[in-house]
């Protein structure tokens, strides 16, 4: 990145900054006799998520500093909201929770906080909405904290699949290996190859999500023979790696020619993809043919590995 690809960027984030505060200011207003503060509100909130809330962890979530947040306790706790006890399992920390009019007041913080927000979504059409969730959803995967353990699941292709999975080999591959737009319509005409075999017992198509986002893909398709299958499209986005994805899917795909009836399986690749290679390792698959070849606008090493059983 060079200097003035970085300052373009940072203006950019600027301007998102600027207009993000401007709404959440307006969401934050409220009413001009608002009883709480919105850091108030905030620790309300927190404590409202739990039975009870050890008061670091309180502190760590808001990233409050230890003076203000005892400060603030002790005026929540002085208006009947919150109770301050000992913690049983270590008495030098305290822990906090919501008294009924706590709740009470929680209670209606929420409703009005769902009120606001919903009167901002209505102001977009269905088909906005989800784009600006879709959006919110992004930024919050990639600069929150994301959890350790997201949950994979495996499913089979919807409406919009096909387009993403195509889509997304071109960026990546191009993003990754400098390779050309003819990568992308390979990865087309096998997109429309698995369309025209729709139906077809012995082919299937898995995507694969971590939390909601789709993060990969694979597909089962018929070979050159009834005995053989042919694993395509074997995708797992750069943010998903390490998290086994690229391991289910192929499983997943292998697992399925096997219950289908083919004996053999089949994929092509070059031999750069390297972690690729190590997950068809893992699973069986043995190189049976290379040749170098000119694909995509690079010298390449074509492989086609296989699978028997």
């Amino acid at each position: 990145m060079n200097d003035q690809q970085l300052a373009d960027r940072v203006a950019t984030v600027r301007a998102f900054n600027r207009l993000y505060t401007g709404v959440i200011g307006v969401l934050n207003e409220g009413p001009a006799d608002a009883e709480y503060s919105l850091s108030e509100a905030r620790v309300l909130f927190e404590l409202a998520q739990r039975p009870t809330t050890r008061v670091p962890d309180l502190r760590k979530r808001l990233d409050l500093d230890a003076g203000y947040a005892s400060r603030l306790l002790a005026r929540l706790e002085t208006r009947g909201l919150l109770t301050r006890e000992r913690c049983d399992e270590d008495a030098r920390r305290q822990v906090v929770r919501l008294t009924s009019d706590g709740q009470a007041a929680f209670g209606v913080l929420n409703a009005r906080s769902t009120a606001q927000i919903g009167g901002l979504l209505s102001r977009f059409s269905e088909f906005d909405q989800r784009k600006l969730l879709t959006a919110m959803s992004t930024i919050s995967g990639l600069v929150g904290e994301r959890r350790a353990n997201p949950a994979l699941v495996l499913r089979p292709p919807r409406s919009g699949d096909l387009g993403w999975v195509i889509e997304r080999h071109g960026a990546v591959y191009a993003r990754e290996y400098g390779w050309d737009e003819g990568f992308e319509a390979l990865v087309a005409r096998v997109a429309a190859d698995y369309v025209d075999g729709k139906g077809t017992a012995r082919q299937a198509g898995w995507i694969a999500e971590l939390d909601g986002e789709r993060v990969g893909s694979i597909f089962c398709m018929p070979g050159p023979d009834a005995k053989t299958a042919k694993l395509r499209m074997l995708l797992v986005e750069p943010q998903a790696r390490g998290f086994g994805v690229g391991k289910r899917l192929v499983d997943e795909c292998v697992a399925f020619a096997h219950a289908s009836g083919y004996s053999a399986m089949t994929l092509w690749t070059v031999d750069l993809l390297a972690a690729a290679r190590h997950l068809y390792e893992r699973a069986g698959f043995r190189l049976v043919e290379q040749e170098p070849v000119h694909e995509f606008g690079h010298d390449l090493v074509s492989q086609t590995w296989r699978l028997e059983w």
